[in-house]
């Protein structure tokens, strides 16, 4: 078993990576794979080599962390296939996630996606690019995951004094159902009430998170 396990170490990282979408402490992957971290610099160093140069997909490495990546030499064509997805799908997607982070912050990606069925990286990076949400911590749980909030630009985008102020969350949520089934039109929908920005650019990564404190998780 142990034998089976290092011949499929570096693909067992590269699935580790490609689901964290983000980057990961090099030493807590280690950890976890109960490997040393001379074994995975190997390994990485092996996935660096074969993804690279023209390939879609780059490892990039920074504060000890590292992180699959498209390449950036492709940026243009990237924006030409998402930017028509973006404008059919993407505002209602943003809209949900942040409807979920001002009713439920702190919380982390995992949890949004709990209550959401449905990945929401994108809509995440969007909101973050637009300074509608912030990192405000770390939840105490495995692997120390972001922890996501409001920020002051989101309540003056929606003239609010403060979060009080939002409509009841519960009746939110099912408007936002009846959104998904097409059984409202647009016109009387949650679009009125929170409306993102027409124009938006196609976000990059998430930026390194600044310093932020510990949160302890419910």
């Amino acid at each position: 078993m142990e034998k089976e396990f290092k011949k499929n170490l570096k693909d067992i990282v590269l699935s580790v990576l490609f689901v964290a979408g983000e980057g990961i402490e090099k030493s807590f992957i280690a950890e976890k794979l109960d490997i040393t971290e001379k074994e995975l610099d190997k390994v990485l160093d092996e996935l660096k080599a074969e993804f690279c140069d023209e390939k879609g997909i780059h490892l990039i490495f920074f504060k000890n962390k590292v992180q699959l990546a498209s390449n950036p030499q492709y940026a243009d064509l990237i924006s030409g296939v998402l930017n028509p997805i973006r404008e059919k799908s993407l505002t209602r997607a943003a809209l949900e996630t942040l409807a979920i982070i001002a009713y439920k912050q702190p919380i982390t990606k995992l949890e949004i996606e709990d209550i959401r069925q449905v990945g929401c990286d994108y809509a995440i990076q969007v909101l973050s690019d637009q300074n509608m949400i912030e990192v405000v911590g770390r939840k105490d749980a495995v692997g120390k995951p972001l922890l996501f909030g409001t920020t002051e630009t989101f309540l003056k985008r929606f003239n609010l004094t403060d979060l009080a102020q939002l409509p009841d969350y519960d009746g939110l949520l099912e408007r936002i159902k009846v959104i998904e089934t097409g059984e409202e039109e647009k016109s009387d929908s949650l679009y009125n009430e929170f409306k993102l920005p027409e124009e938006e650019e196609i976000p990059g990564f998430l930026k390194d998170e600044p310093d932020v404190q510990t949160v302890t998780g419910a």
